[in-house]
C-alpha cells in the first residue's frame, strides 16, 4: 500500500509516469476501505492466530482478502486528463477496459459493472464478480487498484473476513460461491502467475494504445515508501481509525 501511495505522489509532482504496476501479496493479507470499521469487516482474532495482516486503504470500496497464492493486483496511477475521463465512472471504465482486454485474450469474457452506492464498479462472468477495484483521487491524479481472482478458497477467505448476517462461516461461504468466481473455475485449467501477469500487460497496451516500458521505484520513491510504511501503513492510528500525520 505504501509503494501504490509513494507512485501517485510521484506522478502528481511529476516525477513519475502514468504507471501500471502488478503484484502479489508476500504472506496473505486483508485490506479495508479507507473508510471501513475494522471490528466490522475483519476477524482480527483468526487473523492474528494465522499470521494474517490488516491494512487501511487510501482507496474506499470494501474489504478484501488477499490470498498469497490466489490473486494477481493490479494499480494503475495516471494524470486524470491521460484517460481521456470526465467522470469517476468514466474512469473505472476507461482503466477495467485493459482488464476487461486481458481476460478475453485468455477466453474469458468480462462485463463491466458500473457499481452503486454500497459497491465499487466491477468485472463479472455470466454474473459472478471476478474482480473488483477502488479509486483515491488527489490534484487530478487517480490511483485505481484491484484484484483479478485467478483461484479463491471461500472457507479460508471468510475465516478472516466478516460478515455481519453470517451465523456460521459456512453460511457466506454458500452465498458466495454463487455470487464470486475466478479464473482457474472459468477456464477449466490453472491459470500460472506468468501467464496471467502477460495477458494483464497485453491487455492494458491494446486497450490504451500505448508501449509500456519495464521501470523500477526510484531513490526518492524508495525514501517515501519507507516513510509511509514506518509512519503510516503499520501504525495502528491509521490502521484502526485511519487516522496519519501524513498526507
Amino acid at each position: 500500500m505504501a509503494v501504490d501511495e509513494a507512485v501517485l505522489v510521484s506522478r502528481i509532482h511529476g516525477e513519475a509516469l502514468n504507471t501500471l504496476r502488478l503484484y502479489g501479496w508476500t504472506r496473505s493479507a486483508v485490506s479495508v476501505g479507507k473508510f471501513q470499521r475494522i471490528g466490522n469487516e475483519v476477524q482480527l482474532d483468526n487473523c492474528l492466530k494465522d499470521g494474517i495482516d490488516v491494512v487501511r486503504r487510501i482507496t474506499g470500496g470494501g474489504s478484501v482478502f488477499h490470498d498469497s497464492q490466489g490473486e494477481l493486483t493490479y494499480s494503475v496511477v495516471s494524470n486524470m486528463e491521460d484517460l481521456r475521463a470526465r467522470s469517476i465512472a468514466e474512469v473505472y471504465a476507461r482503466i477495467c477496459s485493459g482488464l476487461i482486454k486481458a481476460l478475453s485474450d485468455l477466453g474469458v469474457t468480462a462485463d463491466f459493472n458500473e457499481g452503486n452506492t454500497k459497491a465499487c464498479p466491477n468485472l463479472t462472468v455470466n454474473g459472478k464478480k471476478i474482480s473488483g477495484s477502488a479509486q483515491c483521487h488527489r490534484r487530478g491524479t487517480v490511483l485505481q487498484h484491484g484484484t483479478i481472482l485467478a483461484k479463491v478458497n471461500f472457507e479460508r477467505m471468510f475465516t478472516y473476513l466478516r460478515v455481519p448476517w453470517a451465523q456460521t462461516c459456512m453460511q457466506v461461504v454458500g452465498v458466495a460461491k454463487r455470487k464470486i468466481t475466478y479464473l482457474d473455475n472459468e477456464l477449466g485449467r490453472k491459470i500460472s502467475t506468468g501467464e496471467l501477469t502477460q495477458a494483464l500487460i497485453d491487455g492494458f497496451k491494446s486497450a490504451f494504445d500505448i508501449e509500456l516500458i519495464a521501470g523500477f521505484l526510484t531513490v526518492h520513491e524508495n525514501e517515501l515508501v519507507e516513510k509511509l510504511r514506518s509512519q503510516k501503513y503499520v501504525t495502528n492510528e491509521w490502521n484502526f481509525d485511519g487516522k496519519t500525520t501524513l498526507n
